[in-house]
């Protein structure tokens, strides 16, 4: 091999030797732990699994559900679908849920004893949650208040509806009512579960489902998707309700919504300003709303001297 030729070799050699030590240098160097890339984490969090970062789990359905004491049959594999759905909904639905949870430490308070002094199980609080979320709330169809209540229901059972004063708003006088329609539904249709359905449902709606699928019990009875899904909805909210952390909602008892303390003041004439009259007490205007939502305007007319009790902060 002539010189040339042998220095060209030779040269090549070199150079093909110098590019895989520069290659397997700069590998070693990728390697080197940097503030970008901790020695201890060997993927991006982009390159991870969601279920890594996330996780959507199946809930377990407990055994022995009930509602007012009624036996909920989750072994019909319709039913456990039924309740299996709303729960998923309503942990997964985690904003809404935590509402919940604080508004029920604010007014649960306030339901469970007119509930109990009228005979109604405990239980039917988590209706009032399902029908309104614990809210002043006004459906498409007109009814109102916590326990949307329609006005021709509310005028039945004494309640006063009308421009100036709706009595739906009025937390107490309405659960009276509703504990009065829930108590006329369990005697004519037997049970507290067809009681909750008929709350949705009617009375006489129910009634005629029952008779004509010759059946006597809510969890036979074929429903549309509304009364279908009422009663599993209301046994879902009183299982995640009671049982906080096995669902993953997690707070303290300061995160919850407190009750205000209030004075009661009984008027028994017309109130021509309701923002003067409220200045009278040291408050205002949006303070004696908030605390009496059944009052609709700025005036009380009370033309025929009622007595009312209006609420104010203490």
């Amino acid at each position: 091999m002539n010189k040339p030729l042998r220095f060209l070799v030779v040269l090549s050699i070199v150079l093909i030797c110098g590019a895989l030590i520069n290659a397997t240098q700069k590998e070693d160097i990728s390697q080197i732990p940097t503030k970008e890339t901790p020695a201890n984490k060997e993927t991006k969090i982009s390159d991870k699994n969601t279920s890594e970062l996330y996780e959507i789990k199946a809930l377990k359905i407990p055994k022995g559900l009930n509602f007012a004491g009624e036996h909920v049959p989750i072994e019909k594999q319709d039913i456990r679908e039924r309740i299996d759905r709303e729960l998923l909904v309503n942990t997964y639905w985690q904003s809404n849920g935590l509402l919940m949870f604080k508004r029920a430490h604010k007014y649960f308070p306030i339901i469970e004893p007119i509930l109990a002094e009228n005979g109604i199980p405990d239980d039917f609080k988590y209706l009032a949650v399902i029908e309104s979320g614990l809210q002043n709330a006004t459906s498409p169809a007109g009814a109102r208040g916590f326990w949307q209540i329609m006005k021709a229901t509310a005028k039945e059972n004494g309640l006063e509806v009308n421009n100036n004063v709706d009595e739906r708003y009025h937390l107490e006088k309405a659960t009276k009512v509703a504990c009065k329609y829930l108590q006329k539904a369990k005697d004519r249709l037997g049970s507290w579960t067809l009681a909750a359905a008929a709350y949705n449902a009617g009375n006489y709606g129910m009634a005629k489902k029952l008779e004509s699928q010759k059946v006597n019990n809510y969890y036979d009875l074929l429903l549309g998707q509304e009364t279908s899904r009422y009663v599993p909805r209301i046994v879902a909210l009183k299982e995640i309700m009671s049982n906080p952390k096995k669902y993953g909602f997690v707070f303290e008892t300061e995160d919850l919504y407190q009750l205000e303390s209030t004075i009661t003041v009984e008027i028994d004439t017309a109130i021509n300003n309701i923002a003067v009259f409220a200045q009278k007490f040291g408050t205002n205007y949006k303070e004696l709303k908030i605390h009496n939502p059944w009052l609709r305007e700025n005036v009380l007319n009370n033309a025929s001297r009622k007595k009312y009790e209006i609420k104010l902060p203490q």
